[in-house]
């Protein structure tokens, strides 16, 4: 059974207790670097959903997402910093100012098909990082670090993790909404004709570029978003910390690692990257420099082998087995299920 033969009331009741569950977690998990924990798999599943929104079900694979994370991260930082707005307002002129550069971006890029504009978002995104190292305006290598002589909602600084949690929890709450409302418009039929039939698509009309362009930009928006609350939480960016290539590929994996084309799929995909990459960190320590670039590939490896359709389409694979499943064969929802 996939996802979408799950009837809709159930998936609200199964949704909304998930929500509750998350909300009430920190209460039970009061440990600083529990809840530290918590909070950086909430990041990676935001950023995963945002992803697989053009990667997922536009099927277009960008592997240089980190571009608008900086973008977003340095935005609002800069504006706080120079003119004294308000995170709130950096944020989102952060993802105003990510659209347009995934607009200009993604004109060009988008001519390119395949691996060739997945190579493009990487040569861009690293374009991007060497400006911004050398750029004296904003600091260049040395980073930026935010002030710390007052802390509150209004600046987004907060003296425990608690309050981090909740900031971060209702951002990926937005971001799973903005991918369920896409996924049920006609938007979202159009990016999976566009990913599955694309030349079928462009015979019934629907222009490529322009949904590429919508799918590219809705993403980018929201990636945006993410890198700000990092910026935020951390008090401190630099290039390699917001915009580094490793980034690209850990917001990438994260989704595909899940379930590509699914809504919670990138969600299932942190919890189980995050888990293994701080337990790595927490193993090796200083020792294990480069660890994460070595997970990162052997787990590329193992679902590309073993589990194209990542860990949900794994424990779906795995539901037919058990006493009482289906023994016939796959119903018309499965055969549409979006495989990567």
């Amino acid at each position: 059974m996939s996802e979408r033969t799950i009837p809709t009331p159930v998936k609200a009741f199964g949704a909304l207790a998930l929500l509750a569950l998350a909300a009430l977690l920190p209460l039970v998990v009061t440990e600083p670097s529990q809840q530290n924990f918590l909070i950086l798999i909430l990041m990676g599943a935001q950023l995963g959903v945002a992803w697989n929104i053009v990667g997922g079900y536009a099927g277009q694979v960008s592997l240089g997402h980190a571009v608008f994370y900086g973008i977003g991260a340095y935005t609002s930082t800069m504006l706080l910093l120079t003119l004294g707005l308000s995170p709130w307002v950096g944020a989102l002129a952060g993802g105003g100012v990510s659209v347009l550069f995934a607009l200009a971006m993604g004109w060009p890029c988008f001519r390119l098909k395949g691996h060739y504009f997945a190579m493009a978002t990487i040569a861009v995104a690293e374009i991007v990082q060497i400006l911004v190292t050398n750029s004296e305006f904003l600091e260049g290598a040395v980073g930026l670090s935010l002030p710390m002589d007052q802390s509150g909602w209004g600046v987004l600084i907060f003296l425990s993790k608690l309050p981090y949690y909740y900031v971060i929890l209702g951002l990926l709450v937005l971001t799973v909404l903005t991918a369920w409302a896409i996924e049920r418009s006609h938007i979202g039929y159009y990016f999976r004709a566009i990913k599955d039939e694309p030349e079928a698509a462009r015979a019934l009309g629907v222009s490529l570029t322009r949904y590429k362009l919508i799918a590219l930009s809705v993403s980018a928006f929201l990636t945006a978003l993410g890198g700000s609350f990092y910026a935020q939480k951390e008090m401190f960016i630099d290039p390699g910390s917001v915009l580094a290539g490793a980034i690209s590929i850990k917001i990438a994996l994260i989704a595909i690692l899940g379930g590509v084309g699914t809504l919670l799929g990138p969600v299932l995909g942190a919890a189980v990257l995050i888990t293994i990459e701080e337990y790595s960190r927490t193993l090796f320590g200083s020792t294990g420099s480069g660890t994460d670039m070595i997970i990162y590939a052997a787990m590329i490896i193992l679902v590309a082998v073993f589990s194209p359709s990542g860990v949900l389409g794994l424990l779906g694979d795995l539901r037919r087995f058990l006493p009482g499943a289906r023994s016939k064969g796959p119903d018309m929802a499965d055969k549409m299920e979006i495989r990567p």
